[in-house]
């Protein structure tokens, strides 16, 4: 796991870290010193910890003025034990809504297994951006979302069709907000 690092291509459009307004402004990495682990794997120094031992992430594009956030994750979300949906609604999530963010890209290709717990912190997010915002799911493993629909997040997150197989590395992050947000109008009413 110590080399699948975040994506980078889009860097010389958007670093959170030179972004006054992130969660992760003035965070300084290390090409070198590899202290992130989940469970006995050492991963990336490039990835970006909200506070769990499981799941890391990395924003890699926000863009105020359409309000959207793409978000790379890496590891297993698990709610049952680490409370990784508390960490990330808490530490990441809230700070982007509170800038004004409502449309929320996660990418999950690097989301190795998915474990349960309440669905709380779940709707308090779709509450939080309900009047027009959404929450897609982009490219995750199926057996994540099979255990992800058990519990009904589906209610909650948009995955499916499109969202499972889109080539986003190859696009630029404003042609991947408009895919995105064109079968998002096709399935929301707004």
């Amino acid at each position: 796991m110590h080399d699948i690092e975040p994506f980078y291509k889009w860097r010389n459009l958007y670093t959170a870290e030179n972004d006054e307004r992130s969660p992760f402004y003035g965070k300084e990495y290390s090409e070198f010193e590899f202290t992130n682990q989940i469970y006995n794997f050492l991963i990336h120094p490039q990835w970006d910890d909200i506070g769990s031992n499981t799941i890391y992430v990395k924003i890699l594009f926000v863009h105020y003025d359409d309000n959207f956030a793409i978000i790379e994750m890496i590891g297993e979300w698990n709610d049952a034990i680490e409370n990784d949906i508390m960490n990330l609604k808490r530490n990441v999530i809230d700070e982007l809504i509170y800038q004004g963010i409502t449309h929320f890209i996660l990418i999950g290709e690097n989301v190795l297994n998915f474990h349960s717990s309440d669905d709380s912190y779940y709707e308090e997010w779709f509450d939080d951006i309900e009047n027009n915002g959404w929450i897609t799911l982009i490219n995750f493993r199926e057996h994540v979302l099979s255990e992800m629909k058990k519990i009904n997040l589906d209610y909650y997150l948009n995955w499916g069709g499109i969202l499972n197989e889109l080539n986003w590395r190859a696009l630029h992050p404003m042609e991947v907000y408009q895919v995105i947000k064109k079968s998002m109008e096709k399935r929301l009413p707004f």
